[in-house]
């Protein structure tokens, strides 16, 4: 009888252990006032728990300075469920901050949290695309599908995730500009200045994968010209 209870426990135990540890694996959502902004392949999703049950809208504002200029670029879609999400399929390029206008059905309102966008941690963005993960893909407009006689630069690279990083060391003390054009010779965007040593540019900012032609600037002279490939596709 004994033996039978000690076994009894001994199973109770492990299952609470499996249970404890899944629990600790689980990701945790914040709940409002708080809530998370993760940068995936071509967008930036937002993540948040809900205690307000009379909320009638949650707008969902957008600024590239933390501060200032925040603008509505939309409204989750079911505000009053308590899990909650919102995909930014347009990101701008550079940094962007995030908060929540919450709106109840009383007419009071209230706002969330600043929230900075950062990578997610569950993405590779540290493994470099270089020729031999493109090998398919077609250089330009005039390339072929054979091997591509390419190398990424070490200023302006896509990563495994799919996003384009900029890493340029000196930016704080010099002046660096960027230009993007599509393979034809076409402008796309232009980043006036660089002032942080690191960024990153959403995929989705370029519209499309494939080739893209860029020109670096220091201090209004050419640095570098060279193309970069964005994957349609991206791997862990």
């Amino acid at each position: 009888m004994k033996q039978t209870v000690r076994s009894i426990i001994a199973i109770v135990i492990f299952i609470g252990t499996i249970t404890t540890a899944r629990a600790q694996q689980a990701p945790t959502v914040p709940v409002l006032p708080n809530f998370q902004a993760l940068i995936k392949p071509g967008k930036i999703q937002l993540d948040w728990i809900s205690g307000f049950p009379n909320t009638a809208q949650i707008g969902i504002q957008r600024s590239l300075d933390s501060v200032l200029n925040f603008t509505t670029i939309g409204y989750a879609s079911y505000p009053t469920e308590s899990r909650n999400a919102y995909l930014d399929n347009k990101p701008l390029p550079g940094k962007s901050y995030y908060r929540l206008f919450i709106l109840f059905k009383d007419n009071r309102f209230m706002y969330s949290k600043t929230v900075l966008a950062v990578p997610d941690s569950t993405i590779s963005g540290t493994t470099i695309l270089g020729a031999g993960d493109i090998t398919n893909a077609t250089p330009g407009a005039t390339g072929t599908q054979s091997a591509v006689p390419w190398k990424p630069s070490p200023y302006i690279y896509t990563t495994a995730d799919g996003n384009v990083n900029i890493r340029l060391p000196q930016a704080p003390q010099k002046k660096y500009s960027i230009k993007f054009f599509e393979p034809t010779g076409t402008f796309l965007f232009e980043v006036e200045q660089v002032t942080e040593p690191f960024l990153i540019l959403e995929k989705a900012t370029f519209m499309h994968a494939g080739w893209f032609n860029f020109e670096i600037y220091e201090d209004g002279k050419l640095f570098e010209k060279w193309s970069v490939f964005i994957p349609l596709n991206y791997r862990n």
